[in-house]
């Protein structure tokens, strides 16, 4: 069975260069999670890269650059960025057209080039949509400057996955700190504080009301929901007490979002997106290279996860291929 996994990163020299130029606050999780194995398996887009793929039995991956993309940079910097690393993963693509497909990095600091970067991206470099950090420094995604770009979103059909990154600097010092710099580090990051982020963001975009202004744009969502999603009871009662949407919470669930598990091989959190969600609403990752491990996990969770044979291809492959108009 092909095998899609569509959270899968890079990051080339460039913007690791472009971090370290830009002006403070810079993230500081990149130091170490972007470093030892990661490092080479991050810049690879060639052998090592496909042979990693071998052994997990993935077929396809799906390239986007990694947290926290060019949120934090300058907007005409993010602008020559977002350019270089699209045409990257789209020469990548052109030289391995049957392993590799692409996610664009938007310049966001930059409201109104993102649409068009977003534009060139799907038009004329084929790739499949664009992964979001979320927030731009303070400005969310739900932020009135950021409309244009999930109009043109809509507008060509494609899915934008909002990505984790770590927190203001102010929330991890108010909710974050005084345990030890490691554990505070780690607790606002990968712990937890990166999927509240990343979660926090799609319900902001329904309580804005941009799910009922644009009602065929679809999120993705990593790590089986960010958290958010198994809060979906109590959240959804107190969305239609306080605020006047079209629909529910739920509804916006499964009419526009998408989730994958970001190489978290559980059952349990596997059967409970199911339901929140429905079948033809689950995605495969990996999140290669920070969940990498030899033996074949991720193959292993595919054979083994407890669906019937439509689910389970749609999840290897036919719902991001219907998602993104390659197939049935």
């Amino acid at each position: 069975m092909r095998l899609v996994a569509i959270e899968e990163h890079m990051l080339p020299q460039m913007v690791k260069e472009a971090w370290s130029a830009a002006q403070p606050p810079h993230d500081p999780v990149s130091a170490f999670a972007d470093g030892g194995d990661n490092a080479p398996r991050l810049a690879d887009l060639g052998k090592g890269r496909l042979a990693l793929m071998d052994e997990q039995g993935v077929d396809v991956q799906v390239l986007s650059l990694t947290t926290p993309g060019l949120h934090n940079l300058a907007p005409g910097l993010a602008v020559d960025m977002a350019r270089r690393v699209n045409d990257l993963i789209a020469e990548t693509c052109s030289r391995y057209p049957n392993r590799f497909q692409g996610f664009a990095a938007l310049p966001t600091p930059d409201p109104h080039m993102a649409p068009e970067e977003l534009e060139r991206a799907v038009l004329q470099l084929g790739l499949k949509g664009a992964l979001l950090c979320g927030r731009t420094r303070e400005r969310h995604l739900d932020h009135p400057a950021l409309r244009p770009m999930l109009f043109k979103a809509v507008e060509l059909g494609v899915p934008l996955f909002i990505h984790p990154q770590t927190p203001l600097a102010a929330v991890r010092e108010a909710n974050y700190s005084g345990i030890s710099e490691q554990a505070d580090l780690a607790l606002s990051a990968f712990g937890l504080g990166w999927h509240y982020e990343a979660g926090l963001q799609w319900v902001r975009l329904a309580a804005a009301g941009v799910f009922d202004e644009l009602p065929s744009l679809q999120i993705i969502l990593g790590h089986w929901g960010e958290v958010v999603l198994f809060y979906l009871e109590r959240m959804s009662p107190v969305f239609e007490r306080t605020l006047r949407l079209n629909r529910t919470l739920s509804d916006y669930a499964r009419n526009n979002l998408y989730l994958t598990g970001s190489g978290m091989w559980s059952e349990a959190y596997l059967l409970r997106c199911l339901e929140i969600v429905g079948p033809d609403r689950l995605l495969f990752s990996t999140d290669f290279p920070y969940q990498y491990r030899p033996g074949g996990a991720a193959r292993r969770f595919l054979i083994d996860a407890p669906l019937n044979e439509h689910a389970k291809r749609g999840f290897a492959h036919g719902n991001w291929e219907r998602l993104t108009g390659q197939g049935a």
